[in-house]
């Protein structure tokens, strides 16, 4: 069993037990590079905010966080703080489901790794008009 401090940096495998640095991380991300424009236009997040959002939203902690953007962990907690207060949530989670929520709302029904969720449909959310053409332009097909 690995002490608390030699576990830092290593995620064990589940399959083999093998330690896999956080470098090998899988590359998951329930929202797509569209979708997370989206979601900085929606709330006028600045593009490290952006960034700091999009790892924690894998999965991340913040010192994972401050190794990969080379910042400091006080700097991805201010980011994250500044980001609550603009999505009125209190935690990474309620971050995490905000987002989701608010593409799922705007694309109608949302692909999730292999799933889909039906949208919450919320009047103060306007789709663009590239948006409304592109969904024409499929039921079309």
């Amino acid at each position: 069993m690995l002490k608390p401090s030699q576990s830092k940096g290593i995620v064990v495998g589940k399959d083999n037990g093998v330690d896999v640095p956080l470098s090998k991380r899988p590359d998951v991300s329930l929202l797509d590079d569209r979708q997370w424009l989206y979601v900085q236009h929606c709330y006028q997040l600045s593009p490290r905010e952006l960034q700091v959002a999009k790892h924690i939203c894998r999965g991340f902690d913040n010192e994972e966080v401050a190794k990969c953007l080379r910042i400091r962990s006080g700097t991805v907690k201010t980011h994250l703080r500044n980001i609550y207060r603009r999505i009125h949530v209190t935690n990474k989670i309620g971050m995490l489901l905000t987002f989701v929520e608010q593409v799922a709302a705007c694309y109608g029904k949302l692909q999730l790794c292999g799933g889909v969720v039906d949208s919450v449909r919320n009047n103060d959310i306007k789709p663009s008009q590239m948006d409304i053409e592109q969904k024409q332009t499929e039921v079309q097909s």
